[in-house]
């Protein structure tokens, strides 16, 4: 036999070995093989959608990939959630997930989407922040002892809202049972535009998360009246609380991060590890500060896991005594 002869011969046998090597170096192809979607559940401009963007900058860099924030909003932050939880769970979509999402909603729609713990693996909570009411700066009330006694007088308020079940709604609707009054949210499909219409006039109020609120505070466009946090925001040390003004209201939005159920436990460890080390560095400790957020000390998917579960528990006497109802 010829060696050229040997060598056709011998070719069909090396195609058919070949797939056996290059498939396990397919299956251990390094993640992300492309970019991320990051899904925000609001429109852009509220604080999901900035804290959302931060974090997507900083996991970019560490994992060498690009991280695409999109914003799907609407019904209460449950279409953008069940975007995700129908998602393929290769690491590749996930979501900003929020009080709203999973603390809230939960107990607001009967027919859910998604499984709020089931369709969802949690892998860590990136920030808290306090709610604060604001109201246009055209508005009678110059600070919050003027603002009820106006709203007592009225006997109600109309407030803009990022969405129905948002935490910015639940701590509206808080605020009008502990001032006995009657309060109608204006339901937005997210902070942005329901900013835009505060600062207009269209709406008298707003309870706003105060990382989205604080430049419009700052620059003037509305009057901060409170902020619904234990203690006072290091950035607005002037601005009282509602406890400690005599409301006995106290209540913060979170966010974290969350991905498909059954998310290959690799990409959840690196996923988690990258985010802790995010959230460690002093440009984004800084920022959050000056967006009045604060990051916890430390989030694993275990620990962020329980606390979902725990906020849903929490939300659930809250929402049947406010009797709020999905629009």
């Amino acid at each position: 036999m010829t060696i050229s002869r040997r060598i056709a011969l011998a070719l069909p046998l090396a195609a058919l070995a070949a797939p056996a090597i290059v498939r396990p170096a397919l299956a251990q192809a390094a993640w992300p093989s492309r970019p991320i979607r990051l899904v925000v559940p609001y429109a852009p401009g509220g604080t999901t959608d900035v804290m959302a963007r931060l974090v997507a900058e900083q996991i970019g860099q560490r994992l060498g990939q690009t991280v695409v924030v999109e914003n799907r909003p609407g019904a209460g932050a449950t279409i953008g959630a069940a975007v995700v939880a129908q998602a393929e769970p290769d690491g590749l979509t996930l979501l900003m997930s929020n009080s709203g999402s999973h603390g809230v909603s939960p107990s607001l729609y009967p027919s859910l989407p998604y499984d709020p713990m089931g369709d969802f693996t949690h892998v860590a909570l990136v920030v808290t922040s306090p709610s604060v009411l604001v109201v246009t700066k055209n508005h009678p009330a110059q600070n919050l002892e003027q603002f009820i006694a106006h709203v007592r007088r009225a006997g109600e308020i109309d407030f803009a809202v990022s969405g129905i079940g948002s935490s910015s709604h639940l701590t509206g609707v808080r605020l009008g049972m502990a001032l006995g009054i009657r309060v109608t949210p204006i339901p937005y499909r997210g902070a942005g535009p329901a900013m835009t219409d505060t600062i207009a006039g269209v709406v008298p109020a707003m309870m706003d998360s105060l990382p989205s609120a604080a430049p419009h505070i700052a620059n003037g466009s509305v009057r901060a009246m409170a902020v619904s946090s234990a203690t006072r925001s290091g950035r607005f040390p002037d601005l009282p609380t509602l406890k400690e003004s005599g409301v006995d209201v106290v209540n913060s939005a979170w966010f974290g991060i969350s991905g498909p159920a059954r998310l290959p436990a690799p990409i959840v460890t690196r996923l988690a590890a990258v985010i802790r080390e995010s959230l460690a560095q002093p440009a984004m400790i800084s920022r959050f500060e000056e967006l009045t957020g604060s990051p916890p000390p430390e989030s694993t998917p275990e620990s962020y896991t329980e606390f979902v579960r725990s906020e849903i528990a929490g939300f659930a006497p809250i929402v049947r005594a406010a009797g709020i109802e999905p629009r």
